[in-house]
């Protein structure tokens, strides 16, 4: 296409036709694909992730057009569009764009070993003494289990994943590298971060300043959490092991304070509850839980997530309920994902139909998430005594800041690993994953463990450089809960308020944060709805009422 010389509105129109036609390839591909990806997911069948495997390649086959990648940055450079929604789209489509011009035969290898290694993590499952497991068994058994060899079978189990895709995963992270270069970046994590509107030098400078003002509180929570465990499992602090946590990471503290609250939500329909909450708040989940898929099945994936089939409205939630605190707490988490996708304006040009950015979508999620562990929440939801409630409270608002603080720990790990590993993926990284575990969670590497654990933990191989998006959400969130609680319940000096049956939180979001879909950048839009820009303080700040 040649841009001639024309009005501002001349420039509009064109580029707005050249929009449409980008549109016309994608958004019947797009649609496919992420059906297939359901499909697979539900099922575990071969065939929907060979058609996953296809409707991929053939996005990005859309996407790395040298010619209209030309027209494009022709486009962008000559600074003449003056609406602001075409602006928008034109840099979505320049960094999607953009990520694909590296050769077909490179791009291709690196989407089959994408999906061949996301068959495997969806399809396998673990084994104990010869018998196959799932991993809701995993966690019960690290939640409950006293017995500390049971668990070290349960926690190495629950790591066998990592021996069988490290080989692909391995290759892969270096064609992502080739890649990478190939566009002019120094390696795939600079470039994962820039393609998505980020920095290396914003996202260290955000987990310097948590790190920095979480390691002594951390240090001092873990040496009770020790104590405590090794009281339970006789045995001296120094013993504690990877295997005697709650979860194979140690990513959180479910229920290191001796309060499992899963006999709450015992015998629940957890998707009701969530159900009722949202209502109560003006958020309709009925069309979404309608065609989702909750219960734990043969070759079904095992994890949880949001999807959008197309950008149509037609949301979905996949699941594995159990009738406990976690599955609760998820069905919050997935479901504020699913609320945010729902409320998108449809009228909004087909591009901006997304979430402003990956950790703005978790921040909403996480928030929601959040009130499985939140006694006044509870109060509502469950219908609790006052004396149930007087019971629960101190003890779960300590679980919550400890497990926040437990999990931002396990972040600059994630974080930091990933950052190594696309600079240098061929030096030891086993040693590299026990040497950040010591530093940031203080953990103690088994003896004479030499396995990809690393490679068991899904985030790091099939959604490569997004973790560290969990530590923003988690910022975000509280500075969201801060707006919440100063400007709709006009309070101050507490962390915890009910949201239950509070429709002007569900206005809030709708109006200020989901309509916008992806019409502003991240940062802008944080600062159009909380009135101030992404900022530590109001996460880091709680950790303090742990002293």
């Amino acid at each position: 296409m040649i841009i001639s010389s024309c009005s501002k509105t001349d420039y509009d129109k064109k580029a707005e036709i050249f929009i449409k036609n980008i549109e016309r390839k994608v958004k019947p591909i797009e649609k496919k694909a992420s059906l297939s990806y359901w499909k697979a997911a539900t099922t575990g069948k071969n065939n929907f992730y060979s058609e996953y495997e296809g409707y991929t390649k053939k996005l990005a086959d859309i996407y790395s057009n040298k010619d209209n990648f030309k027209t494009l940055k022709e486009i962008r450079e000559r600074g003449k569009i003056t609406e602001p929604e075409i602006k928008r789209e034109l840099d979505i489509l320049y960094l999607n764009f953009l990520k694909n011009q590296i050769p077909k035969s490179l791009r291709d290898e690196i989407i089959i070993l994408e999906t061949r290694i996301e068959r495997e993590f969806s399809k396998y499952r673990p084994k104990v003494d010869g018998k196959e497991i799932t991993i809701n068994k995993i966690y019960e058994i690290l939640k409950k289990s006293n017995n500390s060899e049971e668990r070290k079978k349960y926690w190495l189990a629950s790591k066998e994943v990592g021996e069988i895709v490290i080989g692909d995963f391995l290759k892969l992270v270096k064609m992502r590298n080739k890649a990478a270069r190939d566009l002019g970046f120094k390696n795939y994590y600079i470039m994962a971060l820039e393609t998505s509107e980020q920095t290396e030098e914003d996202i260290l400078a955000i987990f310097d300043e948590v790190d920095n003002k979480t390691k002594d509180i951390y240090k001092k929570l873990k040496a009770e959490i020790d104590l405590k465990l090794s009281k339970k499992f006789n045995i001296s602090p120094d013993e504690i092991m990877p295997w005697h946590y709650d979860d194979p990471y140690f990513q959180e503290g479910l229920s290191i304070f001796e309060q499992n609250t899963d006999y709450l939500f015992k015998g629940k329909d957890i998707i009701k509850i969530a159900d009722n909450f949202y209502k109560s708040i003006g958020i309709d989940l009925k069309d979404i839980i309608k065609r989702s898929d909750f219960y734990e099945k043969k070759g079904k994936n095992p994890h949880a997530f949001e999807i959008m089939i197309g950008r149509d409205g037609d949301v979905r939630v996949l699941m594995n309920i159990k009738d406990n605190s976690q599955w609760m707490e998820t069905a919050l988490h997935e479901f504020g994902h699913a609320a945010y996708s729902k409320y998108i304006n449809k009228n909004l040009p087909y591009f901006l139909k997304e979430e402003a950015h990956i950790f703005v979508t978790e921040a909403i999620a996480m928030l929601f998430g959040r009130l499985s562990k939140n006694p006044k929440w509870l109060k509502k939801a469950l219908e609790l005594s006052d004396k149930q409630i007087k019971e629960l409270t101190p003890l779960m608002i300590k679980n919550f800041l400890a497990s926040q603080l437990i999990f931002s720990r396990w972040a600059q790990v994630m974080m930091r690993f990933e950052r190594e590993l696309y600079y240098n993926p061929d030096q030891d990284l086993n040693t590299l994953w026990w040497k950040l575990k010591g530093k940031y969670q203080l953990m103690k590497k088994p003896e004479n463990r030499n396995k990809p654990d690393f490679a068991a933990k899904i985030h790091i191989v099939t959604d490569p450089v997004y973790y560290h998006n969990y530590l923003l959400g988690e910022i975000l969130a509280s500075q969201l809960n801060n707006y919440i609680i100063t400007h709709i319940y006009k309070k101050t000096g507490t962390l915890i308020v009910p949201y239950y049956g509070k429709k002007e939180i569900g206005k809030f979001l709708i109006d200020k944060i989901f309509k916008y879909g992806a019409r502003y950048r991240w940062d802008k839009l944080i600062q159009l709805s909380t009135e101030e820009e992404l900022t530590p303080h109001y996460y880091t700040d709680m950790f303090f009422l742990l002293n």
